[in-house]
């Protein structure tokens, strides 16, 4: 893939081009999750689930997945609630652990979705992808700092 001249001439990147780039790609995943009766966030609660090191209580995932989505922790509970009642993750005593139809379910996912992937992130320069990591790791940062403050 080549850069645009309007690519190499855009303005500095604000706070609606994250949130658009965002959306588009969510989007894109999204729509290979409806294939297999997926949301975004029940994925986000089961690669929670999976790559963790050890079983995880529920109130653990709870914490991850509104760690990183910044969801009411009741619809959070209600995910887990749909992930168990598929059969993505199963109770053992206190604990959580994905099942192998979870398991399969995010391969499978993840296979479809690697070449989208590639093709939406193919062609960027290392240098541009470093950048831009570490714009929205201060961006993440900051914004976590402010969210923390304003639900003090």
């Amino acid at each position: 893939m080549t850069t645009s001249a309007s690519t190499a001439t855009a303005p500095a990147a604000n706070a609606r081009d994250l949130a658009l780039a965002h959306y588009a790609a969510r989007g894109v995943l999204e729509h290979v999750l409806a294939r297999y009766g997926a949301t975004f966030q029940q994925q986000v609660a089961l690669r929670a689930a999976i790559t963790a090191d050890t079983p995880q209580a529920p109130d653990d995932l709870v914490a991850q997945v509104q760690g990183s989505l910044k969801a009411d922790p009741v619809d959070i509970r209600a995910t887990l609630d749909e992930l168990l009642a598929k059969q993505l993750l199963v109770a053992e005593g206190a604990y959580l652990r994905p099942t192998d139809a979870g398991r399969e379910l995010l391969a499978a996912v993840g296979a479809e979705t690697a070449p989208l992937s590639a093709r939406i992130w193919g062609g960027i320069p290392a240098e541009d992808l470093a950048a831009a990591g570490r714009v929205l790791t201060l961006v993440t940062e900051r914004a976590n700092a402010e969210l923390s403050t304003l639900t003090a």
